[in-house]
């Protein structure tokens, strides 16, 4: 039995039901399940592979529940550079068109690595456009391969732009192929039990690009087969519009009428979710992917993360697409989600006086995220969105997903000796010292171990190039 020992951690910040912080703990590791957990004086120096962390924080590994990898490729393109959502998408859908299969492969990898360098060690991948032959096959080939817990998602795209959706016919797919096609890599690839490296969810894009009977087929597909459902929903005001126009309701009550709402399902952003919304989400456990880079990116607005968590709704991070967000810094996007969180309030929360008067002065208010209910989000949210309780947190008996940073690190400098949780997020967002999955170690002193990083760029940026016709 392969055994992993961190010892002597400087602090592990568990993520358990009490939030406990333990200090000078050590915790060991057989056959990708955490075995003990215990003070550093009391357990056992020796294993297959110590890692002496006297110097380290170690938390969960972090969990992104929404992203699509290929986007990786198409990162920073200029005729995009200044679009809001639906016209940033009208300017890429006729770049994509032209994916193969291993430009999926390889920008799957590339956007992995550069979650696993930031302390990520399990992620969801909304796939759905598939042109030239490319299958969600070649997504979760490159996850085995470098090593990261998989929720692949068979996302679709039904409705071109001669029906009244926002893609062209170019790469939108039959309602019937793609139903067959989903169950197939159900059938063949997803695995419900605890600590499945690799899962399947069904996941039609959005509103706007498929139609009402996909979206029950869809559902009544996961169901029949006990995966999870994601899509797409109210990420900016012309979604609304959309849903209005098309529909004759808002984007929550569409969801409702096609069976999208319940514990087994998550949707992507929800910016513009209403106070009923909000409601029906809280009442029916359903879960977001909030991602608040990608929001700012595309000038979407500040999603109600606070009024959801109060009211009972599931939520987790997502960094959402490459070429929306530019970048997949896990621990930077719950950073983020924090910042962003109290720029909400500010612009929520007047401060009138008693008399009307602005009042100057204290503030003694909560804020409206803390450090720690960011890891929290990124962590525990995540695995809850997700449906999986075998992750997200550092427990007996748990995956051995978890992240260790270098708390002697510049970034920390001066605020690790005060608060090595708390600096985590409210210092600059470093990378990993490492990253664990399973019990393996893939990030190694702050190192790609599973895949040769150099030539992996390479191949990424010829692909990219020859992609965009450049």
């Amino acid at each position: 039995m392969a055994t992993l020992l961190i010892h002597n951690a400087h602090t592990v910040a568990t993520q358990n039901d009490q939030g406990e912080e333990l200090r000078e703990t050590s915790v060991l590791v057989r056959d990708g399940l955490i075995a003990a957990i215990g003070p550093a004086s009391e357990m056992p120096h020796m294993a297959d592979e110590v890692i002496d962390a006297p110097h380290l924080l170690l938390v969960p590994g972090m969990v992104n529940t929404h992203h699509h990898m290929y986007q990786s490729l198409t990162r920073a393109v200029p005729q995009v550079q200044n679009a809001e959502l639906f016209g940033w998408l009208q300017g890429l859908y006729p770049i994509w068109a032209g994916l193969t299969p291993d430009m999926i492969y390889t920008s799957t990898q590339l956007a992995m690595a550069e979650l696993l360098m930031s302390g990520c060690t399990t992620s969801s991948d909304h796939l759905y456009i598939y042109p030239n032959s490319v299958t969600l096959d070649d997504s979760i080939e490159a996850a085995r391969a470098i090593g990261m817990r998989f929720v692949a998602t068979r996302g679709s795209m039904s409705v071109g732009q001669s029906q009244g959706g926002l893609p062209p016919d170019s790469v939108v797919e039959r309602e019937e192929f793609i139903l067959k096609d989903t169950q197939r890599v159900i059938e063949r690839y997803h695995d419900s039990a605890h600590g499945a490296m690799t899962q399947v969810a069904v996941a039609p894009c959005s509103p706007f690009s498929v139609s009402p009977q996909l979206m029950k087929d869809s559902a009544a597909l996961a169901r029949q087969h006990g995966v999870r459902m994601h899509t797409h929903l109210a990420e900016n005001d012309h979604d609304i519009a959309y849903s209005l126009h098309k529909f004759g309701c808002t984007p929550a009550q569409y969801a409702q009428d096609l069976g999208w709402l319940g514990d087994d399902v998550w949707h992507a952003h929800c910016v513009k979710l209403d106070d009923e919304g909000i409601s029906l989400f809280a009442a029916t456990r359903t879960g977001v992917a909030h991602c608040p880079c990608s929001n700012m990116r595309l000038a979407s607005g500040i999603a109600p993360v606070r009024r959801m968590l109060d009211a009972g709704v599931p939520v987790g991070l997502g960094v959402d697409g490459s070429a929306s967000n530019d970048g997949a810094h896990m621990l930077g996007e719950a950073r983020q989600a924090m910042l962003l969180a109290r720029l909400r309030k500010s612009l929520e929360s007047p401060r009138p006086g008693p008399d009307g008067k602005l009042q100057y002065g204290c503030d003694t208010a909560p804020l409206e995220m803390t450090a720690r209910d960011a890891l929290r989000l990124a962590t525990r949210g995540g695995a809850q969105v997700l449906g999986r309780s075998d992750i997200g947190q550092i427990a007996v008996g748990l995956c051995a997903d978890m992240a260790l940073f270098d708390l002697r690190s510049l970034a920390l400098a001066g605020g690790a000796v005060h608060d090595p949780v708390g600096s985590l997020l409210l210092c600059a967002s470093m990378p990993a010292a490492y990253t664990v999955v399973h019990g393996r170690v893939v990030v190694r002193e702050g190192q790609l171990a599973t895949v040769d990083l150099g030539p992996l760029v390479e191949r990424h940026n010829r692909m990219a190039l020859t992609l965009t016709g450049r």
